[in-house]
C-alpha cells in the first residue's frame, strides 16, 4: 500500500543527523524521494507512495512535498512534533529498510550532487519539462540500479 509523500519526507529527515551538521534541504529531499520511489518500483512493483514526480528545472520534485516544506528555504528542515504525529506511519520492516538503504547510498551527497546525478539519467532526460516521470519509466531505470543500494 502506498503511503502519503510527507509521512515518506518525514521518514527521510529524521535519518538526517543534526548533532554532526548532517542537514536536509528540501532540494537534496525532492532527490531522495526520487531515488526511494525508483528504488521501491523496481523492487517491489509498487510505489511506496501515492503523488506524481515531475521534470522540473532543478531536477525530480514531487510538488505536494516541494511545497509543503518550502517555508523552510534552502535551509535545513525540522519536523516539528505536530508535522510529525500527523503523518506518521509505521513503516513495514522491508520500508525502512529500503528507505535507510537509499539513505546510506545516497544521503551523504549535496543536494547539488544529487540534482546532478537526476539530470543524467534516463527517468529525467527523458521527460519534458514540467511532466510526470512515470512509474515505467522509473522502474525500467532502477531495476539496473538495484546493486547501487544492496
Amino acid at each position: 500500500m502506498a503511503h502519503n509523500v510527507i509521512s515518506v519526507a518525514n521518514k527521510i529527515v529524521s535519518l538526517s543527523r543534526h548533532d554532526v551538521g548532517d542537514l536536509i534541504s528540501n532540494l537534496k529531499l525532492q532527490k531522495l524521494l526520487y531515488y526511494v520511489q525508483g528504488f521501491h518500483l523496481a523492487i517491489h512493483n509498487t510505489p511506496i507512495f501515492n503523488e506524481d514526480i515531475c521534470a522540473w528545472q532543478f531536477g525530480p520534485v514531487v510538488p505536494e512535498a516541494y511545497h509543503h516544506f518550502k517555508k523552510y528555504g534552502a535551509g535545513h528542515i525540522e519536523i516539528g512534533k505536530d508535522d510529525f504525529e500527523k503523518y506518521y506511519i509505521d513503516f513495514s520492516d522491508a520500508e525502512k529498510g529500503l528507505i535507510c538503504d537509499v539513505w546510506d547510498a545516497y544521503g551523504h551527497y549535496s543536494a547539488y550532487i544529487l540534482m546532478e546525478f537526476t539530470h543524467n539519467e534516463p527517468p529525467y532526460k527523458a521527460t519534458k519539462p514540467q511532466q510526470v516521470i512515470t512509474h515505467d519509466k522509473l522502474k525500467a531505470f532502477f531495476i539496473t540500479q538495484i546493486e547501487e543500494i544492496a
